[in-house]
């Protein structure tokens, strides 16, 4: 137990998710939503931006895995999520790397 690996703190962890909260409440501000996974296919275009050496590992995913355009939409949507966690205006693909990786756990 003593090489456990640091773990974050809640209140941290917490901090975090209150500010991706706002930066989706600002984003959404005129949409009449009020988060990523409420994105229509239009929103995530518009709003889930991803560069080539992401939009390159979302289709090799895509083709291995056999994902769906849902699933596809999904993964977006998670990413965004995640670089807002972050704090990250653009979705990366480390981003993406991790939200695939969700994705995969849920298929099993």
């Amino acid at each position: 137990m003593a090489a456990t690996p640091y773990a974050e703190p809640s209140e941290r962890i917490k901090e975090r998710i209150n500010k991706a909260r706002n930066i989706q409440l600002e984003r959404f501000k005129d949409a009449g939503i009020y988060s990523n996974g409420r994105m229509s296919n239009q929103m995530v275009d518009e709003f889930c931006a991803i560069d080539k050496e992401s939009d390159m590992l979302l289709r090799n995913a895509f083709t291995k895995l056999g994902l769906s355009a849902r699933a596809y939409m999904r993964i977006r949507k998670v990413a965004r999520t995640i670089a807002d966690l972050e704090g990250f205006e653009q979705i990366k693909a480390n981003h993406i790397a991790e939200a695939i990786g969700y994705r995969t756990l849920d298929r099993r």
